[in-house]
């Protein structure tokens, strides 16, 4: 971390986190905020200062969902790639999937990571799997993991499906106070499917995925949960019953939260056309219908955040029929165009909320001390963007090693301007 100290003046000011909107100036030094004023009433001095006038200043968004495919598949995405492309994106801190190869299974992966030659542009944290090999067997060292620096615990794109394991890593994570991540998929019900189960896949003759699979599981970790007293969190959840078994966990004040991707809350399955497969992802594009329940979700605080499920892919493997393809698509660059284009502008969700579900609430999700706010003690990290800027997205021009997105060409409202890292500004447009 590079000491020194940036002041960011003029701009609106919102952090959800201390109940703060409105004009104010915000002092970085040596990594922390040290002081936020009316406008003009700074009292420290700066060495650097960033003009925000017509913009809006942030807490760092904090992504709680990316696959920056290190260590092992470094031909689809790098760390250093990876974190630029969430740089740019507005976001300052990500927390990567263990589905690497081989898995992040070990303090020694974890620490590897982590490593500054790894050559990270934001924060990373790690995410450690659940089980040996993610293979839903034994748990991992839980303590050990924690130790080396992982926030949560997940099998990622292998759910954990027997009951007795699932217990463990729950009543283990707890012990830590820290979350339990599930992919919530019945894999018994999914073989071979690779769209949302619906008129587009009866269409198209791919194998239909129904929204059970995930569904019951959710209910059943929720079970889980109330009985080890766990903190459970439903990975990128996108079908309107899930929701609703999460909605009814909170209303009983069990320790459950949600994460929605803006792929789910802006499209859906009959949008995949003639087997484009920049549209396949897990889980599937759903129905209006579920689409139309994550909104509402997402409007009244059902759900507590949005992350993206960065998940970037050679092109040459997307190239290839819509079976065979691997699901995924590349977001950090898009997430905020599409908050700000489909929530606030569509939607009518408060640029207040919309910055809540990518900061505050991620932060407190993965137990994140001293991010997720402006307040003064926390670190330096900032986001600055313009949501009144319409952009265009072209994925060739992405820092991402991967250009697989099905919002290519899309036009969008809300862009990010400056992204400040540990008082560093680490993008600026």
């Amino acid at each position: 971390m590079k000491s020194g100290s940036l002041a960011i003046r003029n701009g609106l000011l919102i952090d959800p986190s201390s109940r703060l909107e409105g004009k104010y100036d915000v002092l970085l030094q040596d990594g922390r905020v040290v002081e936020v004023a009316p406008q003009g009433k700074l009292r420290g001095k700066a060495d650097e200062s960033l003009n925000a006038r017509g913009l809006i200043v942030s807490p760092g968004f904090i992504d709680i969902h990316v696959h920056l495919r290190e260590p092992g598949q470094s031909h689809k995405e790098t760390i250093a790639s990876g974190t630029m492309a969430a740089a740019a994106g507005g976001f300052t801190s990500v927390c990567a999937m263990p589905n690497t190869s081989p898995v992040n299974d070990s303090a020694e992966i974890t620490r590897w990571m982590l490593d500054p030659a790894r050559g990270a542009h934001v924060n990373v944290f790690p995410v450690g799997a659940a089980t040996v090999g993610s293979r839903g067997e034994q748990l991992t060292d839980f303590a050990a993991l924690k130790r080396a620096g992982a926030v949560a615990f997940s099998d990622d794109g292998k759910p954990i499906l027997e009951d007795e394991i699932m217990r463990q890593a729950l009543m283990a994570a707890a012990a830590l106070n820290m979350p339990v991540v599930q992919h919530a998929e019945d894999c018994r019900m999914t073989a071979g499917s690779v769209m949302n189960a619906g008129p587009a896949a009866f269409r198209l003759g791919l194998r239909g995925w129904p929204g059970e699979a995930e569904s019951s599981i959710v209910e059943r970790d929720i079970r889980l949960a109330a009985e080890t007293k766990g903190r459970y969190h439903v990975a990128h959840l996108s079908t309107a019953a899930a929701l609703g078994a999460v909605r009814k966990a909170k209303h009983e004040r069990l320790r459950v939260t949600c994460e929605i991707t803006p792929h789910h809350f802006t499209l859906l399955d009959e949008q995949i056309g003639e087997y484009n497969t920049n549209y396949k992802m897990n889980p599937p594009l759903r129905s209006s219908d579920d689409r139309d329940a994550l909104l509402s979700g997402l409007a009244d605080g059902a759900v507590d955040c949005v992350a993206t499920d960065h998940a970037p892919h050679a092109a040459h493997e997307k190239n290839q029929e819509f079976d065979r393809a691997p699901f995924g698509i590349t977001g950090l660059e898009t997430a905020l165009g599409l908050c700000v284009s489909v929530l606030h502008y569509r939607h009518k969700i408060s640029l207040g909320r919309i910055v809540e579900l990518l900061s505050a609430n991620p932060a407190r999700i993965m137990g994140l001390q001293g991010r997720g706010t402006l307040a003064v003690g926390a670190h330096a990290d900032v986001t600055i963007f313009d949501p009144a800027k319409k952009w265009i997205y072209r994925a060739a021009q992405s820092y991402s090693k991967s250009k697989n997105s099905p919002f290519d060409g899309r036009q969008m409202q809300g862009k990010v301007v400056a992204t400040v890292v540990g008082g560093v500004i680490a993008f600026q447009a």
